[in-house]
């Protein structure tokens, strides 16, 4: 699939908020899922929240309640709301496509982009 990109990380400071955004191909908003991934410093890659065409979202525990995950279909974008940011959501975030079913997202592949980087400091 052609690349997604991302973009809206940057510094903020603890209890801060940032935007991220995720532009992608023609047809994206088709794409029954969507979802943002995340990677800190030393630790495994993971799934943060899930939108799914239609209305369907699903957010990681540590996430829950801070951060909104939103897709403008027509726009062939996806957003990530990120609120009350901690130290320990600095990571690089990426942006990614695939299948859900049964309460899970399955990525298309594993070839992911540059994403954007995400660091909570004061």
């Amino acid at each position: 699939q052609a690349r997604l990109e991302e973009s809206g990380g940057g510094l903020v400071q603890p209890g801060g908020s940032l935007r991220l955004s995720c532009a992608g191909p023609p047809g994206m908003g088709n794409i029954y899922a969507l979802a943002w991934y995340r990677e800190a410093p030393g630790k495994q890659r993971e799934l943060v929240a899930v939108s799914v065409r239609g209305g369907i979202t699903k957010y990681a525990d540590s996430v829950k309640g801070r951060f909104t995950i939103s897709r403008d279909n027509a726009k062939n974008m996806m957003y990530l709301q990120m609120n009350d940011l901690k130290p320990e959501d600095t990571a690089v975030y990426y942006c990614n496509r695939g299948a859900y079913y049964q309460g899970n997202y399955t990525p298309w592949d594993d070839n992911w982009g540059q994403g954007t980087e995400v660091t909570v400091s004061s």
